[in-house]
């Protein structure tokens, strides 16, 4: 789901709401943010190494730089992705490459290098929503790009839509070529297909999170919110149901394994009388072979955008793909532990994190997370990059 031209669902009409509710810093009648309570620890797990933006609405090749959803580095040559989550509404569905630097204690404003069309099997760009509602266009997609991830040697990557429900189109995993061109879609187990009567996934809250593997060989796909069947969005009283996160192989597309994750209540009440209150997961990454981290992104109106980094083993989680609904007693979730939490001390700000990949690492092997923002092409939102390093976690599952 992007960010919060459509936190999950109300896209324009969330959009406006930003606009006019939701900027980084809250207006001077509105009470301090809740933040400022964060315990020291909050990013127990990180060291803040820098932060840096891209101006709004920057324009670079021709487009319109922004709703920045997905990230990803390739070390072969050294170049990151941005995926855009532009539904073709401003320009043609896209990518951008970059470079981007850090060292110990900065990180300098990521430098784009290129932009590149992604393309239908038939070589077109997806058509805008406009496009698509002409005559002869009524069953054409408008995408809705989540989260990408290079794969190795960097001469192809995957990408995540959540869909276009109300042309017929279900959650879609792609592969497409450095250039944008198509490569295949995976086809996804039927209950990644929206069904009459409230079961699969919820529209705007499903493919939001994608990891690779560290041998390349197998794909993470999550969902950003429960399906219909397996249980509620999350509330400030009570966490959301559970969350399917499901892997496949890439060479044979099939889906190996799935579980469940649940994902926290949301963590502050808007400070408004109206607007949404929500909290889902944003981007998964891939922590050695058993290990994902989860990166859950919550917003609430008035309050601003806040966010929790999870680490999750995998293989003690039960495999849920066969089970049709996930009731309490025929499976079990994730177990999970708390990396970091946003914002911090001195990191007094978050905007809509949606994407997070792992960078070159710094002297001595120590890792390194740099994480985006997707600012919705709203002016009240920024682009943020954020890079720290990982800590080697200690008693995590």
């Amino acid at each position: 789901m992007r960010g919060r031209r459509h936190p999950p669902a109300l896209a324009c009409a969330v959009a406006a709401l930003l606009a006019a509710c939701a900027p980084l810093r809250p207006a001077p009648h509105l009470a301090p943010p809740a933040i400022a309570q964060a315990p020291p620890e909050a990013l127990r797990g990180l060291r803040l190494i820098g932060t840096a933006a891209l101006p709004h609405a920057m324009e670079f090749l021709g487009t319109t730089v922004g709703g920045i959803s997905g990230i990803d580095h390739d070390p072969v040559q050294n170049q990151w992705v941005l995926l855009s989550d532009d539904r073709s509404a401003l320009q043609p569905a896209r990518f951008y490459t970059a470079r981007l630097h850090y060292r110990e204690d900065a990180l300098e404003p990521p430098t784009l290098t290129g932009v590149l069309t992604l393309r239908q099997p038939d070589g077109q760009p997806f058509p805008s929503p406009r496009e698509a509602r002409r005559a002869g266009q009524a069953c054409a997609e408008v995408p809705d790009p989540e989260a990408v991830r290079w794969l190795p040697g960097g001469r192809s990557l995957l990408w995540t839509s959540e869909g276009d429900f109300a042309r017929g189109f279900a959650p879609a995993l792609r592969e497409n070529g450095a250039d944008g061109a198509a490569v295949r879609q995976f086809a996804l187990p039927s209950g990644f297909t929206p069904q009459p009567g409230k079961r699969g996934p919820r529209g705007n809250q499903s493919l939001e999170g994608l990891a690779l593997s560290p041998d390349g060989r197998t794909a993470w796909i999550a969902m950003e919110a429960a399906w219909h069947q397996d249980g509620p969005v999350p509330t400030l009283q009570a966490p959301g149901g559970p969350l399917r996160i499901t892997a496949l192989d890439i060479a044979s597309g099939q889906a190996l394994r799935q579980i469940a994750y649940v994902p926290d209540a949301v963590p502050r009440a808007r400070r408004l009388p109206w607007g949404p209150q929500l909290n889902g997961v944003s981007e998964i990454l891939a922590d050695g072979p058993d290990h994902l981290l989860v990166l859950e992104r919550a917003y609430s109106a008035g309050a601003g955008f806040s966010a929790r980094l999870y680490r999750i083993g995998t293989l003690a989680a039960s495999d849920t793909l066969a089970l049709d609904r996930l009731e309490p007693g025929n499976h079990v979730p994730a177990a999970k532990a708390l990396v970091a939490e946003f914002p911090a001390p001195g990191l007094p700000a978050v905007d809509n994190l949606e994407g997070m990949a792992w960078g070159p690492p710094l002297p001595g092997g120590r890792r390194v997370i740099v994480f985006v923002s997707d600012d919705n092409f709203n002016p009240a939102q920024t682009t943020q990059f954020i890079a720290a390093e990982y800590l080697e976690p200690k008693g995590l599952p």
